[in-house]
């Protein structure tokens, strides 16, 4: 069944579509996207880690399996976990390395994430981006879909550049500083921008390459 559309996504779309006829014309052939949140604190992002250079279904088949291993997702039970736990729900070698040592980061408050709250995004993000196997995409989605941030956009993420390059008719792919310049024009909206990227890549509405 398909989720309901995120009616908080209607303001600032309307606002970003007012200005740019490419997002105006998009959204108007694929609609709002459903609403999508992740947990904040360590389960959050260790299903971000889960999730990096895997497909939607492989991350959640993961996900699932280690929700058997770990009813209560914190730091000190998921060091608790063996590497034949670990391995059985599918977790690689070096995502076992880095989830590991994202718990030892929080265990020892290396890495403080309520602090994150008092920081502004690119401080919060090189706060995150401190710990092993958390990047700059990874620490953007957390703000974006644990935290709510509203002006981040992971202009890394591939589904991001192509679905920018079928929305604008670009001839070539943007890449993450092109994409990072056109996303200029989306502040201070450019997490509601990236959400709509995400649903329209997907969306039949949007025109094939």
């Amino acid at each position: 069944m398909a989720k309901p559309p995120d009616l908080a996504l209607e303001a600032p779309l309307t606002l970003l579509a007012a200005r740019d006829r490419h997002l105006a014309k998009a959204v108007a052939d694929c609609g709002l996207p459903p609403r999508r949140k992740s947990p904040a604190g360590f389960p959050g992002l260790l299903r971000i880690i889960v999730a990096q250079q895997v497909s939607a279904a492989s991350a959640a088949a993961i996900l699932l399996r280690l929700k058997e291993r770990l009813p209560r997702a914190t730091p000190a039970a998921f060091l608790r976990l063996a590497d034949t736990d670990l391995i059985a729900a599918g977790l690689s070698r070096a995502k076992m390395r880095y989830a590991r040592a994202l718990a030892e980061d929080l265990r020892s408050r290396r890495l403080d994430l309520a602090a994150l709250a008092e920081m502004e995004d690119e401080a919060a993000i090189a706060h995150l981006t401190a710990a092993k196997g958390i990047g700059r995409w990874s620490a953007e989605i957390y703000l974006l879909f644990s935290l709510d941030r509203p002006d981040i956009m992971p202009a890394g993420d591939l589904a991001l550049q192509v679905a920018a390059q079928r929305m604008m008719g670009l001839a070539e792919r943007p890449d993450d500083k092109s994409l990072r310049a056109l996303a200029e024009a989306w502040r201070p909206h450019r997490s509601a921008a990236a959400r709509f990227l995400w649903h329209a890549y997907r969306h039949p509405g949007l025109p094939q390459l």
